[in-house]
């Protein structure tokens, strides 16, 4: 009987992880969006399943204001993205999950180096934690029907060229 039950957790257990690792698998439609309701720097509320570029594909980039990675890659996207928009339309919104006590550090950051990105403040880390994010920067790319099609952790000098080549095989 021990034994059985073990079995059956066991199962259970990697039937769950095989799916959880092909919904997240690079290649493959990712889920939709969760529905997290956050705030944008002016305290507005959006809902996350409702984000959209009207039928375009949109970049989401977790980031923080002490994480230095993550500004260096939004820093080096902002460099691109008026060409970006220009060929494929794509957008981006860079996520902050910089707690309640920092959220006031947000707009300085984001206004200092010149980002025109819409940004989202999710001080309580509930659209990260949805997307089972661990680490930042982390970097999704959605498609125009709102799916999931691309997730980057990590950045490092160059890695936008690799969003960018993402978004167009979207769009083409």
């Amino acid at each position: 009987m021990k034994r059985t039950l073990f079995t059956l957790a066991l199962l259970i257990g990697v039937a769950q992880f095989s799916i959880f690792n092909y919904q997240f698998s690079i290649g493959e439609a990712y889920a939709q969006l969760p529905a997290i309701t956050l705030k944008t720097m002016d305290g507005q509320t959006v809902k996350t399943d409702t984000l959209n570029n009207q039928g375009r594909p949109f970049i989401i980039s977790f980031f923080a204001t002490w994480c230095k990675p993550c500004n260096r890659e939004l820093s080096a996207i902002q460099e691109v993205y008026e060409d970006w928009q220009e060929e494929t339309g794509v957008k981006v919104i860079a996520v902050s999950i910089d707690q309640a006590q920092n959220i006031n550090k947000v707009k300085p950051l984001v206004d200092e180096h010149g980002w025109e990105y819409d940004v989202l403040l999710d001080p309580n880390s509930d659209f990260r934690r949805a997307l089972g994010i661990q680490m930042i920067p982390f970097t999704l790319i959605v498609d125009g029907k709102g799916k999931i099609v691309h997730k980057h952790n990590g950045y490092t000098d160059g890695a936008e060229t690799e969003l960018i080549e993402k978004v167009r095989e979207l769009v083409n």
